[in-house]
């Protein structure tokens, strides 16, 4: 499966440290801003609205991949999953650095998605606060369960 979508093949998302520098109001104000950015983005991906996922993902995003790649990359690495349907938040973690990503505000959600034929998929999406201070999906990956 070429990508696997891991969009960022340059930013490989794994469990950095935990933010501790921020209270456990202002992570839980991330999280709940980083989740609702993935569901609306997810929600475009799901309608095979590619070229949309991309203008509205992250500059992190956008500079690794471009957006005819993403187009050819999301359409291999989700189609043997297809159709995509109920999801289940596993877990979130917010993070201020991943491997082979600049430092930043970074939540990492994990969802179990129920796929074709019955199965699940474990779906990593990464939200992170862009330059301008607003969410934007910086990374997805989607593996078989």
């Amino acid at each position: 499966m070429g990508l696997r979508i891991a969009v960022f093949a340059a930013l490989v998302l794994a469990s950095g440290p935990s933010v501790t520098a921020q209270t456990p109001d202002s992570t839980g104000k991330s999280v709940a801003a980083a989740q609702d950015v993935a569901v609306a983005w997810l929600r475009l991906v799901d309608q095979r609205r590619y070229g949309e996922s991309w203008d509205s993902a992250a500059g992190i995003f956008r500079d690794a991949v471009t957006r005819s790649a993403w187009e050819a990359a999301v359409r291999e690495g989700r189609g043997p999953f297809e159709p995509f349907s109920a999801r289940q938040l596993l877990g979130a973690s917010v993070q201020t650095s991943l491997p082979n990503a600049p430092a930043g505000e970074y939540v990492v959600l994990q969802y179990q998605t129920k796929v074709r034929g019955g199965k699940t998929a474990i779906e990593t999406v990464t939200p992170t606060r862009d330059k301008d201070g607003r969410w934007r999906v910086a990374g997805y990956y989607v593996r078989p369960e």
